[in-house]
């Protein structure tokens, strides 16, 4: 029930019918338990392309050390890596901020800090476009003047 629909019925505008909240039979027509989502064969799931024209940017938020691993598997296929180190303690990010440093290393990747605690991982194949204002053209949109 919504905030306002509860307001009306604790002032008594309306009648508060808690059973009429919940209409589980509506949504179980027509699906029967062998039932399966089925997708047109023409359409090509946007996973699928992005890993065919090599468009995957990989995003891992470990908790521990022990989830360096999967950083490790996606920077190797040659996926740009976001790690997100927020969630870890100082001594274990540190740890693998070290991992990774030795990913880019040896694979001669890049990596850029993104904001306090994260970081691209970027393989040798990939450019890193900058956002920065001084990037831009003069005759550009943004020139107003």
């Amino acid at each position: 029930m919504g905030s306002v629909r509860k307001a009306s019925a604790w002032l008594g505008l309306v009648d508060d019918n808690d059973d009429e909240r919940y209409y589980d039979d509506d949504y179980s027509e027509g699906t029967e338990p062998g039932d399966a989502w089925v997708t047109d064969p023409r359409v090509k799931v946007a996973t699928d392309v992005a890993e065919e024209k090599g468009r995957r940017i990989g995003t891992v938020t470990p908790d521990s050390f022990r989830d360096a691993r999967a950083i490790g598997e996606l920077f190797r296929e040659g996926v740009p890596v976001i790690m997100n180190l927020t969630a870890m303690e100082p001594a274990d990010a540190k740890r693998v901020v070290d991992f990774a440093a030795g990913l880019i290393f040896g694979l001669r990747g890049s990596i850029d800090r993104v904001s306090n605690r994260v970081f691209l991982l970027s393989p040798a194949d990939t450019e890193i476009v900058s956002g920065d204002p001084g990037g831009r053209r003069e005759d550009g949109f943004f020139n107003q003047s």
